[in-house]
């Protein structure tokens, strides 16, 4: 009796659970005019915010910032790279919890706009790949080659699983998907934007599925039967002209990427726009009913070593900054800007009947604090891990390492003058001889090359070689190794018989360090305390130093570089506590520099000597 009291115990709550999603689904779809959600049109007002550029801690804030600026909808990335970080190794856990990030937009009241492609380009190192699909021989990204397709879907696959259940259709808050990402700039086989299409579905991804191009690429990027949309315009007859060119001559009409600024990279002047730029055309653009995707509205920090880079056949390398602020509506921080407070106004004027907008909470408070003095260090030189032994000198990727740094050790027998190349230096390589720094050379100034007078007897050569960020957009996509990635000569001859010692630095706790400073000029690692009676955002002041990393209390806050426009590291409050905080800093170039102090405001915009 009491078995099938149970029985009918639990098919009566499975009953009730069903009924509860069906209650919680809704009816998304197209008209002609108009997206369509339960019946009534909806005009997407959406701002791209990405959850690995957020600390997780901030993501309620930042949310809670877009509904204030008037926005009902969050776009966002989903980045291969950080949920498949080593070949058939999955994370879905803290800041990469995607489908964590879609559920807190639809408890503040926020739907999402879902880009899961493969390929996302967005200043993100490879563009979103991961750095393994290198090493797979013959392997094309954004083709039909079987090797590439059976890695793309079974991560599609494991993606489907966190986020397929979260569609609209399902009870969730997504509600569209992108397939593929600007595809036209790049191809225009029909064939493949069929394949991924339907790989979406077998993933999971059966509600609204669509594709986004810029204007020149909307033709060969889209797939007919999907809605196409439209990045980097916003006149709103073209907007409706190209979309209806492609989709049957009607809409909806959504541009997938509005831009109110643009992001930076080392070297270069910061990119800002003032608000004022764009009023008109987004007033034009809502009151139109067409709908928006700011790219971005808030950018964030490409925090550790997830920063892409640019390179064509006409300009140089250039890898961008660890900073995302973007001159974004929201900045680095998370505070309201100019930008913000005007855009809000033009979208305050096109709400529908009987919305208001909540009260922009106030910026967050920031502090600065005394300098912080390094007590602990060791040179890198003296924290090496195991060699790795090969004739030639071995590439990031055949060392199984996707970031950080690798030192190229060998030792010379004869006295020798001449010149010292390295033949595909990928990025940034620091030459010692026995023990003393003789060069720096930098694939963005396309230095490869140094004359050298070794001394007699044994010496030893070392090359430190940073990866500075792989390319992330254009044709250059599979020439992405990183490390010295073919070979280098002395005086015109190969020189042979390397060891390679991989320093990845993904777990800066690992790193042993001895009290006192390291006196030799050679890169460094030190470690000092500061002590918070408060906490607060603040920002570190890094334009004393040369180049390296920053880690507090065990987070990577990213690269500073002296040669600018980023002269500070931003940190987040949440990260800080009161009492003792650990700093850690790798510094690559000025070992001497041993203090560290913080600001309350970010500089984003002073460019140094480079040389």
């Amino acid at each position: 009796m009491k078995f099938i009291k149970l029985s009918l115990l639990s098919a009566f709550l499975s009953i009730s659970l069903v009924v509860q999603a069906q209650q919680g689904k809704h009816a998304f779809s197209l008209s002609d005019t108009s997206f369509v959600l339960d019946g009534k049109p909806l005009q997407i007002v959406s701002g791209e915010m990405h959850y690995t550029r957020v600390p997780r801690e901030a993501w309620r804030q930042r949310m809670r910032m877009a509904k204030a600026m008037g926005l009902n909808t969050i776009g966002t990335y989903v980045f291969w790279n950080v949920h498949e970080p080593q070949k058939g190794q999955y994370d879905f856990i803290g800041n990469n919890d995607i489908a964590a990030f879609v559920k807190t937009a639809q408890e503040e009241g926020l739907w999402v706009i879902l880009r899961p492609s493969p390929y996302v380009c967005a200043e993100w190192e490879f563009g979103g790949y991961p750095y393994w699909l290198e090493k797979e021989e013959g392997l094309v990204v954004r083709s039909k080659e079987p090797k590439y397709l059976a890695a793309y879907k079974r991560y599609l696959t494991e993606v489907g699983k966190q986020l397929s259940p979260l569609l609209v259709n399902h009870g969730g808050n997504i509600l569209m998907v992108q397939i593929e990402n600007e595809y036209g700039s790049y191809g225009n086989d029909k064939e493949y934007l069929e394949l991924n299409r339907k790989m979406f579905v077998d993933a999971g991804f059966d509600g609204q599925l669509y594709t986004c191009d810029p204007v020149a690429a909307i033709k060969d990027g889209h797939l007919p039967g999907l809605l196409p949309a439209i990045n980097g315009i916003d006149d709103v007859k073209k907007v409706k002209q190209l979309i209806g060119d492609n989709y049957g001559g009607k809409g909806p009409y959504f541009i997938a990427e509005w831009y109110p600024a643009w992001f930076d990279w080392w070297g270069t002047k910061h990119h800002t726009v003032p608000a004022e730029n764009y009023l008109t055309k987004l007033d034009a653009v809502l009151g139109a009913g067409v709908s928006i995707n700011m790219y971005m509205f808030h950018g964030g920090t490409t925090r550790g070593f997830m920063n892409g880079a640019n390179y064509n056949d006409i300009d140089p390398y250039e890898p961008q900054i660890s900073s995302y602020d973007y001159d974004a509506p929201l900045n680095e921080a998370g505070n309201a800007t100019d930008k913000f407070m005007k855009f809000r106004s033009v979208i305050a004027k096109h709400l529908p009947a009987g919305q208001t907008l909540p009260d922009v909470p106030a910026a967050k408070p920031s502090m600065s604090f005394p300098a912080v003095k390094f007590t602990r260090s060791a040179s890198l030189f003296n924290i090496l891990p195991a060699a790795k032994l090969s004739e030639k000198p071995l590439s990031f990727e055949d060392l199984n390492q996707a970031y950080g740094f690798v030192l190229y050790r060998t030792t010379l027998n004869a006295a020798k003058s001449g010149l010292l190349k390295i033949n595909g230096l990928r990025d940034y390589g620091l030459v010692y001889i026995n023990g003393k720094r003789v060069a720096i050379l930098d694939r963005r100034l396309k230095q490869d090359s140094v004359n050298v007078n070794l001394p007699k007897g044994k010496v030893v050569l070392d090359i430190l070689v940073e990866n500075l960020g792989r390319i992330n957009f254009g044709p250059y996509l599979l020439k992405n190794k990183k490390g010295i990635t073919d070979y280098v000569l002395l005086a015109g001859k190969e020189i042979k018989n390397w060891k390679m010692y991989g320093l990845p630095f993904n777990d800066i706790t690992k790193v042993a360090l001895k009290a006192g400073i390291n006196k030799a000029n050679q890169p460094v690692v030190k470690s000092g305390s500061l002590n918070l009676a408060k906490v607060a955002d603040t920002y570190l002041d890094m334009s004393g130093w040369g180049k390296g990393i920053v880690w507090i209390n065990g987070h990577n806050l990213g690269r500073y570089w002296y040669i600018g426009p980023q002269q500070t590291l931003y940190v987040i409050a949440e990260w800080l506590k009161k009492g003792i905080n650990d700093v850690k800093v790798m510094e690559l170039i000025k070992p001497e520099q041993n203090e560290l102090t913080g600001i309350d405001h970010a500089i984003l915009d002073k460019l140094t000597d480079q040389k």
